[in-house]
């Protein structure tokens, strides 16, 4: 290990991990602090039984993403990345893509403190530029994407899919059989998921689509490294 990796192991992440939970913990307590207003300040509070039927809604839908989000994330974002991009959100259609393309454009590997510390200044970068552009939004946005043709407005909805779309190629191409692996098995659990043969799940079963593509990639290519086929 050289002096900068020891920097880097010893004394880098350790300071980001300490901040990195602090900070996430504040955000989880300021997430609650409209909820606390309402509830002590103007005593607005719903019922016992509101409070479960909306958890386990929202639970049935998303509760997949707290495991798969971080596991299939964190490899690009790396340690300081994945905590910024975790209390920022947005992190699909910005962090991801901006960690992606900062490292690609640096020419650093994934996974390595090289790409940890340029997807760092990636997903720093797009923050600032986010809450700028979302601050100007907010005052001029509606304004003026009213003002848009509906056939711009209409474009609009196909942004993130396309964004996903060029966050695929751009990794494919570099492991186009993982890549394959990858996009079968996501056809194969979405056209089960749209037949029906998932609706024995619980709530909606998009998550079984995630959760089968992401885990099954991560073991087919497994076992393709493990047996030579891919290197």
């Amino acid at each position: 290990m050289n002096n900068t990796e020891k920097v880097y192991n010893e004394e880098y992440i350790p300071y980001i991990v300490k901040w990195g939970k602090s900070l996430g913990l504040l955000g989880v307590v300021i997430s609650f602090l409209p909820i606390m207003v309402l509830s002590f300040i103007y005593n607005i509070t719903p019922s016992f039984g509101s409070i479960i039927a909306g958890a386990v809604a929202i639970w049935s839908s998303i509760a997949a993403f707290w495991v798969v989000e971080p596991i299939s994330y964190y490899p690009i974002l790396g340690i300081p990345g994945t905590y910024l991009a975790f209390i920022s959100g947005n992190i699909s259609n910005l962090r991801l893509p901006a960690s992606a393309v900062a490292q690609e454009a640096a020419g650093v590997e994934p996974g390595t403190p090289k790409g940890s510390i340029i997807s760092t200044l990636g997903i720093s970068t797009s923050i600032l530029i986010n809450v700028t552009f979302l601050t100007i939004g907010v005052f001029a946005g509606s304004a003026a994407l009213e003002s848009l043709p509906n056939i711009v407005t209409n474009a609009l909805d196909y942004i993130l899919p396309a964004l996903f779309g060029a966050i695929f190629a751009n990794f494919a191409k570099d492991r186009p059989k993982i890549g394959g692996v990858a996009l079968s098995i996501s056809i194969i659990m979405t056209l089960l998921m749209n037949k029906g043969y998932l609706s024995f799940l619980p709530g909606i079963p998009s998550y079984a689509v995630i959760i089968v593509s992401v885990f099954g990639t991560i073991y087919i290519s497994k076992k393709l490294f493990e047996n030579g086929i891919i290197e």
